[in-house]
């Protein structure tokens, strides 16, 4: 009997342009489909409540449609060298595929794995499947890796593309099936209390939800994309993050399909796949981006410690509508508009002199696209201390960004239901609302709503002075 080769799925949870699986498949050798939930490896990086829900009902998922090709999902706990050696010597397998990751944690441990597993005589193959192209394929003139974006992206570009996707396997041909932990038995659910209805009620993890989300943006609002994205209450994005994150739909095949469908009117929208793809060059290159700035001179910043401060901005009870609406919608949704996220983070980091750890960590709990180099990078990005960061003194005013990108207040009114009666004019700024406008929404500042815990003038002057401080100007 033909020797068995494990196929090790991890943040690749699909069929479609699966490098390892494909490989495997092609090999003609027996398959065991193995999913390892390694929390301990992954140490404080270990995934958030919200990305667990995710995952729960992404292997769920997997289950389904590998079970469809007659392959049973093996799922088993701990340290996933251990787990590997252990299932290899009960199969009797002669190889393993799997498609990399990136985060500095697992980077150590699957070269670890791959070079112990071949000094046994065994097969190890890896493959790119979570980015468009490898870290150390793009590089600028120099021969260094990138630090700006915007020469980046058009290397990547310059490339003509990434290479196609891989279509999905019709068959595959399964070994016997190992013992499998049962996936209720992961309580990745959230039970007493369930705070999960609001994600259920968002989203659909899986790779046949991910591919009609995908569909759906290409077939139309993808061209209104480079305006669109930025109004909070429209459906202007792709929402196609916890998808990407979890490898429920393959970077290549959101190119070619966007490309397919709207050509360079898709780049806008492309150049953000671009960006997540920045921030994982950058992951790789500074494994320590999630915990230390990249611009060192902020190891003296003069941050705050302020817990009522940090308690309210995350309750969404700042004062500010906007910045609560996006702090709500995560809490609710596991998400947050790309637009609220910089209002909401730069106005932890710059009004309230928070450090940006803060964010990250709380982010990285709730939102169910966490991902360390999309989280560390774009927190960084807001505090002006990273590669290619947002210019210091750019002190997002949550009033002007919510008068121009949420204009008749629906993105607060759908979050903020206190407000929900408030004129369109004061919904940004109640505290300057005349008083029987405000008794006519049914709002009392102090009570219903609270009154801004900072005033954004005075703040930005404190966020300037600090930020002057430690870049020397």
């Amino acid at each position: 009997m033909t020797a068995p080769v494990v196929v090790w799925f991890r943040n690749d949870l699909r069929l479609d342009d699966n490098p390892a699986l494909d490989a495997a498949a092609r090999s003609g050798a027996p398959i065991v489909a193995l999913y390892v939930l390694d929390d301990d490896s992954a140490g404080d990086w270990r995934m958030g409540a919200a990305s667990r829900w995710w995952l729960h009902h992404s292997l769920a998922s997997l289950a389904a449609d590998l079970a469809r090709l007659g392959v049973a999902l093996t799922l088993r706990r701990g340290r996933a060298e251990f787990v590997l050696e252990a299932l290899i010597a009960e199969t009797r397998a002669s190889g393993v595929y799997w498609n990399r990751l990136y985060e500095p944690w697992a980077m150590r441990r699957d070269s670890e794995i791959k070079a112990n597993t071949r000094a046994k005589g065994l097969a190890v193959e890896s493959f790119n499947a979570a980015l468009l192209f490898e870290p150390a394929h793009l590089r600028n003139k120099q021969g260094d890796v990138f630090k700006v974006f915007s020469p980046f992206w058009r290397a990547c570009l310059a490339t003509g593309g990434p290479p196609a996707p891989l279509s999905p396997p019709k068959k595959l041909k399964a070994a016997p099936a190992p013992q499998s932990e049962a996936l209720d038995d992961w309580r990745l659910l959230p039970t007493k209390p369930d705070w999960a209805t609001g994600l259920r009620a968002a989203w659909t993890p899986g790779e046949k939800a991910a591919r009609k989300r995908l569909a759906d943006f290409a077939s139309g609002p993808v061209r209104d994309y480079k305006v669109a994205r930025d109004f909070m209450a429209e459906a202007g994005v792709s929402r196609l993050s916890p998808h990407l994150h979890f490898g429920e739909v393959s970077p290549r095949r959101v190119w070619a399909e966007i490309m397919g469908a709207a050509g360079d009117v898709g780049l806008p929208f492309l150049r953000e796949l671009g960006w997540r793809e920045f921030c994982h060059h950058l992951l790789v290159a500074n494994p320590h981006m999630p915990e230390r700035a990249l611009d060192g001179r902020f190891s003296d910043f003069p941050w705050r410690d302020d817990p009522a401060a940090l308690v309210a901005w995350q309750k969404g009870r700042t004062g500010y509508p906007l910045v609560d609406a996006a702090m709500r919608e995560l809490w609710r949704t596991g998400y947050m508009h790309n637009r609220a996220r910089m209002v909401a983070a730069s106005f932890l980091v710059k009004h309230l002199l928070i450090p940006w750890h803060a964010g990250e960590s709380w982010f990285w709990d709730t939102l169910v696209d966490a991902d360390l180099a999309n989280n560390s990078g774009g927190w960084q990005w807001v505090a002006g201390c990273g590669a290619d960061a947002a210019p210091y003194f750019r002190v997002f005013n949550p009033v002007l960004q919510g008068e121009k990108f949420d204009p008749e207040g629906a993105y607060v009114r759908r979050h903020v239901p206190e407000l929900a009666r408030l004129e369109a004019r004061w919904i940004h700024r109640p505290w300057e609302a005349p008083a029987d406008v405000l008794r006519k929404a049914g709002v009392t500042l102090g009570k219903t709503y609270p009154a801004p815990i900072v005033d954004h003038a005075e703040a930005r002057a404190r966020a300037l002075a600090a930020f002057d401080e430690v870049k020397g100007t």
